[in-house]
């Protein structure tokens, strides 16, 4: 069992999805409007959007950079729902140990440092270690369903983070608004990046389609 998982994303009509960009276009509440309707208590972001936004700008550097080696988890509290961070080898500092309402828990894989997982926990800050050679997102999904009791979740970016999430066939549904405005800049993340070449397009059904402002929000069922 895992999570029921909504990736909610606005980009611009080319796809990106630079929030500086997307905010002199939009700059209305359209996007956290229609992220409140979809009814999910917890977010999940990937660390750039995560450093972007919440962290502190200098990064964790281990002393001792021996792993935590194997699956484990730390409860720091019991939450309706989490402030989600994808952070592989726990490069993220916090100023604190929760976000707009929400208390702040870290996945991490199983090579990452040991002491930070102890900084995270000094700091009241819930974790999950799991998987060698990068976190093992399917499992994670479990942890997060079986001991964190997360039964909805938006995955809000970036675009590598959703990607990866597509590719381990996590995703259930794609929550999508384009506002308007074009940015065609070269080399800009789009709302899912960093497949491989050879991987197929993935098809969606559309289920509903309508109009916040001058944006559009679609539904998809995969």
């Amino acid at each position: 069992m895992r999570p029921y998982i909504i990736c909610h994303m606005m980009s611009l009509l080319d796809g990106r999805i630079d929030c500086d960009v997307t905010e002199q276009i939009e700059s209305g509440d359209e996007y956290y409007d229609a992220l409140n309707q979809l009814d999910c208590p917890s977010t999940l972001m990937g660390r750039v959007t995560m450093q972007m936004h919440y962290a502190l700008s200098e990064p964790f550097m281990a002393d001792n950079k021996s792993p935590i080696g194997r699956e484990q988890q730390h409860i720091a509290t019991d939450a309706k729902g989490y402030i989600i961070a994808i952070d592989t080898m726990g490069k993220l500092r916090w100023p604190q140990n929760q976000f707009d309402g929400m208390p702040l828990l870290v996945i991490t894989s199983e090579d990452c440092p040991k002491e930070y997982h102890d900084a995270l926990a000094k700091q009241q800050i819930s974790w999950i270690a799991t998987g060698k050679g990068g976190i093992d997102l399917a499992r994670a999904m479990e942890l997060l369903y079986e001991k964190f009791n997360v039964e909805r979740l938006s995955l809000t970016g970036g675009g590598n983070i959703n990607g990866a999430f597509l590719k381990a066939g996590l995703i259930d549904q794609v929550s999508m608004m384009w506002c308007p405005g074009i940015d065609g800049r070269k080399g800009m993340a789009a709302a899912f990046d960093g497949l491989d070449a050879d991987i197929p397009p993935t098809k969606l059904k559309l289920t509903s389609v309508e109009k916040l402002g001058e944006t559009i929000w679609a539904k998809y069922q995969l």
